[in-house]
């Protein structure tokens, strides 16, 4: 080709790209954008979450269909089509959740969907057709040209969505602006759609649709696809879940493994192969050493193992999707292509995402998709000898790892769990997994073994032995100890209780021991407000607060997981409930909402307990949920506010909240002595609209002010950033 000619092509080019990128980063700017604008509406339950998410995928299948179906038509045609359907979709604009409110009884399983489906869905399926349907239109305005590199472009601007919204877009504007500036966007992908249809030619000139088609795939080869799509798609997921719980909380985490699996996409479908080729040639070797090993879960070193956990994910993730890549038909059956590989993701999330938190008791999803992974990544014979070894003697060979494997297995069930038979374990599987690379089924066994020896084994004993619970919103381990039980979500604490006596069992510590603020708060309640207080407390854990009842005070719990009730009702693990509350009141549900549900004065105390784990309910620190909370307490009462958390500072926002809502408010630091037994240190905030109730709470000086920091501005249901509260940020 002449350069004359190569310049107009790529001239044209780069206006698919553009428009292909842009649409995208609109894509993954809208999906938080609405989460977060339905939370005050809606709630954080994950039944809202999962429900929302469900909607996305359906949206984006929807999409990929609806480009397929166009496929089969002219260009020009299919230009008039979807600017008519962007046309469309611009009367749904500014974005925004229309203006109806859930119905007390409604089931978020179907009122979810409905509602953002109504909101956003025209919007979103027009903008998610574009990466297939603008990548066969590529084939029209530039003939010869491969439009499979513009898949890289539509990742990166997924990328690059996911990353601004965070980091830039949240922390510097309000909902509102937010929408409008999304609107002005779509707009601007419409304008650049136009110019990509504009170059379409009159006349169809290749044989996408001049009825000279490739031969179809085979449905063996539809359903390869989809699971080379569905084990990174359910494996960034399952790695999120897992480093979350098992190695570190860290907040916004979920950026990175979704930002390494979109880039993982753009490498691998990227038009220069060197990458994409060296990464795969790798990626075997990746799996198999690192794969058993990240199962075991918390080490020592907990950031060089979350190096480790996303190292692992993006080496698979680019391998898999170059196979994919070097599996793609023709430009004819593009289309066709991406609805298998969308369909393949998007069972892959509902796998981990709605099956797994139902189907087991730990993260198994994550073990299972890393052997998926190794099944299905490219495989090339490391050396002339491994090659010759297993082409030539493969019988022998397999049963020379298989009799090894069995003795390794031997070792694992009579070794210590961190005894030095583990410890020698590793190098032997380390040098099975390197020789087997190439020959799939040994590679298989050596990784599936090594994942067993190292944390699935611990698992599998945990579960049978009943110590973990498991629901949509984490996992709860229970351990009991010499004279004590504890409840552990991931790596934070819900709760301690003493054993050996009934008077023990009955002893309020950790968080909320007697000299905590919100334990101070309690035994004060009958003197403030009589023997019939009325107090509430959002956040059950193991039920220990309710160790501070008395007779006639009227109390109620507010929790958000089932699983969570279920624990703490058990008398055969924690006896707080069955021993100082047996008949108390839980209300299940999302606080907010179930708040929003009561009566008006309806409480004198109210201790809010939802914060110290890394993922914090925004909606339940914004200005109008404080304004929720005195609605529902009577003139005089008193707000308690936990507030301890290792990686957000949160006094900030509960600073404003109480200079916005006219409460006086004061601090606890408490930091409890040896002789203290199992009491933690713990950060209460003390509210009240009444100042004489504060100084009676806080009259002993172990209290100081609560003082708002000038810079911060406080949390509303229109604006909220996490950012400028991260510890060391």
């Amino acid at each position: 080709m002449s350069v004359e000619a190569a310049a107009p092509r790529s001239a044209v080019r780069w206006f698919f790209v553009a428009a292909i990128f842009a649409g995208s980063f609109l894509l993954f700017l809208v999906q938080p954008l609405v989460a977060r604008l339905a939370l005050p509406r809606l709630g954080g339950a994950p039944a809202v979450w999962n429900s929302a998410m469900l909607v996305y995928q359906a949206l984006l299948l929807g999409g990929y269909a609806y480009a397929h179906a166009l496929a089969r038509m002219p260009a020009r045609r299919q230009a008039g089509i979807h600017l008519a359907v962007l046309g469309a979709g611009a009367l749904w604009l500014p974005l925004g959740l229309i203006a109806v409110d859930p119905p007390p009884d409604a089931q978020a399983a179907l009122w979810v969907p409905w509602l953002i489906a109504a909101s956003i869905g025209p919007l979103f399926l027009a903008l998610s057709a574009q990466a297939p349907l603008l990548q066969r239109w590529l084939g029209e305005a530039a003939p010869g040209a491969d439009p499979y590199p513009l898949y890289a472009a539509s990742n990166l601007g997924s990328f690059g969505g996911l990353l601004a919204y965070p980091l830039l877009l949240e922390p510097a504007t309000t909902l509102g602006e937010q929408g409008r500036a999304w609107s002005l966007g779509y707009g601007l992908v419409a304008l650049l759609v136009l110019a990509c249809a504009l170059r379409l030619p009159a006349r169809t000139v290749t044989a996408v649709n001049s009825g000279r088609r490739s031969d179809p795939p085979t449905p063996a080869t539809v359903l390869r696809w989809m699971a080379l799509a569905a084990v990174p798609s359910g494996l960034v997921l399952a790695t999120t879940t897992f480093v979350s719980l098992d190695i570190v909380p860290v907040p916004l985490l979920w950026v990175v493994p979704l930002g390494l699996y979109l880039l993982s996409f753009t490498v691998a479908f990227a038009e220069g192969r060197d990458t994409a080729d060296l990464l795969t040639r790798i990626a075997p070797i990746t799996v198999v050493l690192f794969g058993g090993i990240m199962v075991a879960g918390y080490q020592e070193r907990p950031y060089l193992n979350l190096g480790v956990a996303l190292a692992l994910l993006f080496m698979a993730s680019v391998a898999l999707h170059t196979r994919l890549y070097r599996e793609r038909p023709s430009a004819d059956r593009l289309t066709g292509f991406y609805l298998a590989t969308a369909a393949g993701g998007a069972l892959g999330g509902a796998f981990v995402a709605l099956v797994a938190p139902v189907a087991f008791d730990w993260i198994y999803e994550y073990p299972l998709l890393i052997v998926a992974a190794g099944l299905m990544v490219p495989q090339l014979y490391l050396t002339p000898w491994t090659k010759r070894l297993w082409e030539g003697h493969y019988r022998s060979a397999l049963i020379g790892v298989t009799a090894i494997l069995a003795v390794l297995l031997l070792i694992r069930l009579s070794a210590a769990e961190d005894g030095a038979g583990l410890t020698l374990i590793f190098p032997v599987v380390a040098v099975l997994g390197l020789a087997s690379v190439g020959a799939r089924l040994p590679f298989a066994l050596v990784l599936a073994t090594s994942v067993f020896l190292y944390g699935g084994w611990r698992m599998v004993t945990t579960s049978l032995e009943g110590t973990h619970d498991r629901s949509y919103f984490g996992i709860y381990n229970y351990v009991e100890r010499a004279g004590e039980r504890e409840l552990d979500h991931g790596t934070t604490m819900h709760g301690v209780q003493l054993t050996g006596s009934p008077e023990r069992e009955r002893t309020p510590t950790t968080y909320y021991a007697p000299g905590s603020g919100v334990g101070r708060a309690m035994r004060m309640a009958p003197a403030l407000y009589g023997p019939a207080a009325r107090i509430g407390v959002v956040g059950l854990g193991t039920g220990t607060l309710a160790c501070y009842a008395r007779a006639g005070q009227d109390w109620r719990f507010y929790e958000i997981d089932p699983a969570v009730v279920r624990i703490a009702r058990d008398a055969g693990r924690f006896t707080f409930l069955s021993r100082c509350l047996p008949d108390a009141a839980i209300r299940l549900g999302d606080a907010r909402l179930s708040l929003r549900r009561e009566p008006g004065e309806s409480l004198d105390l109210l201790a809010l307990d939802a914060f110290s784990s890394d993922a914090v309910p925004v909606h339940l620190l914004t200005r109008e949920a404080f304004a929720g909370y005195a609605r529902v307490l009577r003139p005089h009462g008193l707000l308690m506010v936990h507030i301890s958390n290792r990686f957000l500072e949160l006094e900030p926002v509960v600073a404003a909240a109480a200079r916005a809502g006219g409460w006086h408010a004061a601090v606890l630091d408490y930091r409890p002595s040896a002789l203290d037994g199992r009491a933690s240190a713990s950060t209460w905030v003390a509210m009240s609209r009444d100042r004489q109730v504060l100084s009676a709470l806080t009259v002993d000086g172990a209290w100081r002010p609560l003082i708002a920091r000038p810079d911060f501005v406080g949390w509303t249901d229109d604006y909220a950033t996490i950012l400028p509260l991260v510890r060391g940020f």
